[in-house]
């Protein structure tokens, strides 16, 4: 079971704009508009639209129906054992040819107890290109508060009381359960998540969206604002959310490590056997696996690692994306 470079898969008609930074991280140089996403090694589809989302490998199988049918050979028998055949990770890069709506994603219980989700959507960002990203509240809001930002749409003032943080490459922001968040215009990122697709959001006006139909994830605005921390975090809390200036190794803070690994590889590292995905930042990277031999990839390239490919050794410049320990 070889490593597997895969080509872009961005859902089209998104309702934010972008996609010129991924064509330009890929070395193509046409894109569609509104295509600021690609799913990578994704066994997840589009809220609602399944099966737009999901990867396709070479053979044509849908990544998800591949897992599935072998399991050990994707994920190996510890994941197995812990997870079964959920491969527990989406990445994607991310192109904010627009500043993004104010959203937060819901936590687990949440999204088990009202959604019939396996997962909630805990996320992180590392910083491919610098600008402005908004995270987490500066003062609490008492639920009216936060309904009244909903129905009036007075995002001005909400954004006026969230913290503004500059990001520069090689920053890692991990984005809580709950916590209230937007990537500012220009914003260029790699994003690891558990593998869901679930926004609350609290903003729409400006973008091709429907808020009072789908902003809600269909349970109702009551209901799904009880999902969203509206208590303050402090400026010290939220910089321990971020790791600046990541150069190698471990790009994550300690809260991150129950829903997903990410790794900033420059030089030579090694890794044990198991599924994740490998970003080429700048080529060329080399990835050699005990079981497969080497693979040689151009900067921009996304490539799936199975379990069964063997223990990894990466050369170069490049981000490993990998489920949680079991």
């Amino acid at each position: 079971m070889k490593p597997q470079q895969l080509p872009a898969n961005q859902p089209p008609a998104r309702f934010y704009e972008g996609g010129e930074q991924i064509a330009q991280f890929r070395g193509v140089t046409e894109f569609e508009p509104h295509t600021p996403e690609d799913w990578v090694g994704s066994t997840t589809s589009v809220r609602n639209q399944a099966p737009t989302g999901m990867s396709t490998l070479a053979d044509g199988r849908y990544l998800a129906d591949a897992i599935t049918e072998d399991p050990l050979t994707w994920l190996g028998p510890e994941h197995h054992a812990r997870y079964g055949d959920d491969a527990m990770l989406l990445v994607k890069l991310l192109d904010a040819g627009q500043r993004l709506p104010v959203h937060a994603h819901p936590d687990g219980e949440f999204a088990a107890s009202h959604l019939a989700a396996l997962h909630g959507k805990a996320e992180a960002w590392f910083i491919l290109t610098p600008g402005t990203v908004y995270l987490s509240l500066t003062r609490d809001l008492s639920p009216s508060e936060l309904h009244a930002y909903v129905e009036t749409q007075d995002i001005s003032q909400l954004l006026g009381a969230m913290h503004e943080i500059q990001v520069a490459p090689g920053d890692c922001v991990f984005v809580p359960h709950g916590v209230l968040h937007a990537i500012g215009k220009g914003v260029f990122l790699a994003e690891v998540q558990e593998p869901e697709d679930l926004s609350i959001l609290l903003e729409w006006e400006g973008f091709e969206l429907d808020g009072p139909k789908d902003g809600h994830l269909g349970v109702g605005f009551d209901v799904a604002l009880t999902a969203v921390e509206a208590t303050a975090r402090s400026s010290e809390d939220v910089e321990a959310l971020i790791r600046r200036g990541v150069t190698s190794g471990n790009a994550l803070c300690d809260e991150a490590a129950p829903y997903f690994r990410l790794d900033r590889v420059s030089g030579e590292e090694s890794f044990a056997a198991g599924f994740g995905i490998l970003i080429a930042l700048d080529g060329p990277v080399t990835l050699t696996t005990s079981g497969e031999g080497r693979l040689d990839l151009p900067g921009g390239s996304t490539t799936l690692i199975p379990y069964a490919a063997g223990d990894i050794q990466v050369s170069g410049q490049a981000l490993l994306a990998r489920p949680p320990l079991p």
